[in-house]
C-alpha cells in the first residue's frame, strides 16, 4: 500500500507533536528476563503477552468471535478508558456491525482489513494504524497466520452491535499503512541512528492525550521518563527489556506485552535490534539515551 486509503479522520489533522519527546543522555538499562506475568507496583504495571487472560471480544458470538484479552482498565462494565488485545484466526472475516464507542487499533501480527462493509480488501501490516468511530457500519478481517491487535477506548464498555443500529457521530475512519508512517528524530537525535517517533493522534498542550509510535534502534539503552499523568505502552515490534523506577525487575516484553505508569516514573529500556512501542499519554515524555548503535 503506498497511500493513506480513502477513510480520513476527524479534522483531517494529525498535529506534530515535536515538544511531547525530547533526548538526553541519561543512565542504562538492564538485560535480564523472566519473572512473573505480572508485577504492580505503587506507580507502574507490567503484563507480559503470556500472562494475558484470553475470552470472547464479543460473547454472544461465542466461538466465532475474536479472542481478546486485558492489558489495562475494563472494556467490559463501567466506564473509562481501556486497552486490550484482539486475536485473530486466519480467515476471519465479521459480519457488518458497528460499536457504541470510538477504537483506535494498531497491528502487531498478521494482515488486518477495516473498512465499509462493501470496500476492496486493504490489508494493513503490523505497525500500521488506523480508528473505528463509533456508530459506523464496517467490517474487520484477517488474512495472516497468526493475527494480533492492540485495541484501546477512551470510554467504556466496548460493544458490538447490528448494522441496522448505524448512526453517524461526526467522526471519520482512518487506515494508515506502516509505509506511511512519517517518523522524525526525537529532539537531540540524529536522522542515521537516534530514537525515532511517529505521531498519530492528539495535541501537545498540558493534560491532552496523545498517541505515537516510538522506534529504538538496535542496541538502545536509555529511559522513557514519565512525569506525572498516565502512561500505557505497548510492545508492537521487538523484544525490548524493561524495568521501572519503583521495581528491581527487569523482564522482557515480547511483542503484545504492556507497561504502563500513573505519576513520575523512568522506564529503563534496553534493545538487542530494533523495537517499536506504541505510547499513550496524557504528559510530557522524556526519552533519555545512554548508548545505542545499529548492527
Amino acid at each position: 500500500m503506498d497511500t493513506i486509503t480513502r477513510r480520513r479522520s476527524r479534522g483531517d489533522g494529525l498535529a506534530l507533536l515535536a515538544a511531547v519527546l525530547t533526548a538526553a543522555g541519561c543512565a542504562g538499562a538492564g538485560d535480564a528476563p523472566g519473572g512473573a506475568a505480572q508485577e504492580r507496583g505503587a506507580a507502574s504495571s507490567v503484563v507480559l503477552i503470556e500472562g494475558v487472560d484470553w475470552g470472547h471480544l464479543n460473547p454472544a458470538r461465542g466461538d466465532a468471535s475474536p479472542r481478546a484479552g486485558a492489558l489495562w482498565g475494563d472494556r467490559t462494565s463501567g466506564g473509562g478508558p481501556s486497552g486490550f488485545l484482539v486475536r485473530f484466526d486466519e480467515g476471519f472475516s465479521s459480519p457488518p456491525h458497528i460499536h457504541n464507542v470510538t477504537y483506535r487499533g494498531v497491528v502487531i501480527r498478521g494482515l488486518i482489513h477495516n473498512d465499509d462493509p462493501g470496500a476492496a480488501s486493504m490489508w494493513l501490516p503490523p505497525g500500521s494504524f488506523w480508528t473505528q468511530p463509533a456508530g459506523e457500519a464496517h467490517i474487520t478481517a484477517a488474512s495472516g497466520g497468526f493475527n494480533l491487535a492492540y485495541i484501546e477506548i477512551d470510554d467504556g464498555p466496548y460493544r458490538v452491535l447490528p448494522s441496522e443500529q448505524a448512526f453517524d457521530g461526526g467522526e471519520r475512519p482512518i487506515n494508515v499503512d506502516r509505509s506511511n508512517l512519517v517518523w522524525t528524530p526525537a529532539p537531540g537525535g540524529s536522522d542515521a541512528d537516534g530514537p525515532h517517533v511517529a505521531y498519530l493522534w492528539g495535541e501537545t498542550r498540558p493534560g491532552a492525550l496523545r498517541g505515537v509510535l516510538v522506534r529504538l534502534p538496535a542496541g538502545f539503552k536509555g529511559t522513557l521518563r514519565t512525569n506525572g499523568g498516565a502512561t500505557r505502552a505497548v510492545v508492537i515490534q521487538g523484544r525490548p527489556t524493561h524495568r521501572a523506577s519503583d521495581t528491581p525487575t527487569t523482564r522482557t516484553l515480547e511483542p503484545g506485552s504492556y507497561f504502563g505508569s500513573d505519576g513520575a516514573t523512568a522506564h529503563t529500556i534496553s534493545t538487542g535490534t530494533e523495537c517499536v512501542v506504541y505510547v499513550r499519554s496524557d504528559a510530557p515524555l522524556e526519552i533519555t539515551t545512554t548508548t545505542h548503535h545499529t548492527e
